[in-house]
This record gives structure tokens, sequence and C-alpha cells, in this order.
């Protein structure tokens, strides 16, 4: 496998990177992450099975896309491919640290509020289909927002946790509750990070900087409502972004909505304790006005 990645490597360079380190590294918990090194460069290298490939494709595109906004910093995806029996992508090392700092954590804030600013695209949704953790994402181009989120979000995860024996809700009536709670809404389409929580983040010794992008263009809200699901992120971050571009009102009645997305798939992929979380949001979703 690895003569393979150092040969693909090499091509993608265009010159000869001959692996004389490989280290293990944490890296979550759905593929094996390694830091390699010629001795003198290093980039990180993220492995899974070989029909992983698809998922390392759009995370590559997704780093690509952001990294053209020039507002966040986000590694450079070098290349993806395969071996004969692996998939990988490789990643420039920009080695960092938990984002901690108040200045790291403005300038976060600050730059995302600049991604959701840049561009000017008039649906909602992406180019291709990709993937939210390891499940299928579509992003099937939408005019409007409430259609788009009920359908291709909730219902599509609803629809996906039916299929394992899990129905929560009828599936049909709760979309048609997320259009009409969503129906006045109409956000400026954003290029979103589309999986922003604490694990994704973090700071080097001159930048904040995000991994593991999950894009699309969609309603800005979204990727802040995720920042405050999976263990909040430092008050200056939200100074930050409100210094550039301030949230409404509507946000805190919103924000229930697009985080029932990610814990659905997180009861999709883990259950558990995930399942009480998405019923207790389901039940406040449908009491609220």
């Amino acid at each position: 496998m690895w003569a393979s990645i150092s040969e693909q490597l090499t091509q993608a360079l265009g010159h000869a990177f001959p692996i004389k380190e490989k280290q293990a590294i944490d890296g979550g918990n759905i593929s094996h992450v390694y830091r390699i090194s010629n001795g003198l460069d290093s980039y990180v290298v993220k492995v899974n099975t070989r029909d992983f490939l698809p998922q390392y494709q759009a995370e590559e595109d997704s780093l690509t896309r952001l990294s053209h906004t020039h507002t966040i910093m986000v590694p450079k995806a070098i290349i993806s491919g395969q071996t004969k029996s692996h998939a990988f992508i490789i990643l420039e090392d920009l080695p960092s640290s938990p984002l901690q700092s108040e200045s790291c954590s403005y300038q976060l804030g600050q730059q995302l509020a600049k991604l959701h600013q840049w561009g000017e695209q008039k649906q909602y949704g992406y180019d291709d289909d990709n993937f939210i953790g390891a499940t299928p994402q579509p992003n099937v181009w939408t005019n409007k927002w409430h259609q788009f989120f009920a359908e291709q979000r909730i219902g599509w995860q609803l629809q996906l946790l039916k299929e394992k024996n899990m129905a929560l809700v009828e599936i049909e009536a709760f979309v048609a509750l997320i259009k009409e709670r969503l129906s006045h809404h109409h956000p400026k389409p954003a290029l979103l990070h589309g999986d922003l929580w604490r694990g994704n983040v973090g700071q080097t010794p001159s930048a904040p900087i995000c991994y593991d992008p999950a894009s699309y263009w969609g309603d800005r809200e979204c990727d802040l409502a995720m920042t405050e699901l999976f263990g909040e992120f430092p008050a200056a971050f939200y100074d930050g972004y409100h210094s550039i571009w301030p949230l409404d009102d509507g946000y805190w009645h919103r924000k229930a909505i697009y985080n029932l997305y990610h814990i659905l798939n997180h009861c999709y992929l883990f259950g558990g304790d995930y399942l009480n979380h998405a019923i207790v949001l389901i039940d406040e979703i449908t009491k609220s006005e």
C-alpha cells in the first residue's frame, strides 16, 4: 500500500517522495490517519477500505472549494486515490491544537462570516452529492430553502432511519411541518462548511483552521447551529462572527430544526442516546409555535 501511495504522491508533486517516516496520529473514528515524511517535508494521509474513495473525493472537492474562497484556512488536498487494497487522501500537514485562544476564536468567527458572505449562488444544494460523516448527503439544486432542508436533510435522514426499523415520526407529516416552519425564511445561499463542530476546528501557531467539511450552499445558520451542538465554541468565536454579520432573532427558533439533521445522522450511525436526543428535538419542534 505505502509503495503505491508514495508513487502516486510523487506523480502529484512532480518530484520524488520516498516515505522514510510514518507515524499513526489521532484522526477521529472513521479513517486511519498517518503523518508521512521524506525526512524533510511531511503530509497527512487518511486511509480506509477501497470502497471509501467517493468519500475522500468529496472531501477533496469541499476542501478545494473552501480554499478558493480565501476566507477560512483548510488543509490543501494534494491527491485522493486507491491502492490495490485501500482508498486514501493526502493532505497538507498543518499541525494544530484544539481551538482555545480568544484571538484565534475571534478570527475564526470573522472568517466564517466572510465565507458565508462569499459568492453569488442563487440556489441551494451543490454540484454533487457528498457525505456527512459516512452517510450519503444529497444536494440536488433547489430554489426554495424550506423545500431543500425539509426534503433533502430531515426527510432523507428519517427515511434512512426507517429503513433500519427506527421510525421516529410519520415522515410525510413531519417533513410538511418543517416546510411550514421554514416557509417564511429566505436566506442568502451561503457556502457552508457543513460539519462544523469542535472536533473539526483547531488553531495553528498563526491562525485558526478547519477540517473535514461536508460543504453545500445553504442557510448560514446551519453552520452556526452546529457550533452549539456538540460543545459550544469559545465565546470569542461568536463575537467575531457577529462583528461581521449578526444573526437575526429567528435563528433561535430555527436552531433546533437545523441541529435535528445532525442528531438524526448520529442516531443512524451510532444509535444509543442519540435516539433519545432526536425524540426530544422532534417533540420540541412539533410543539413550538
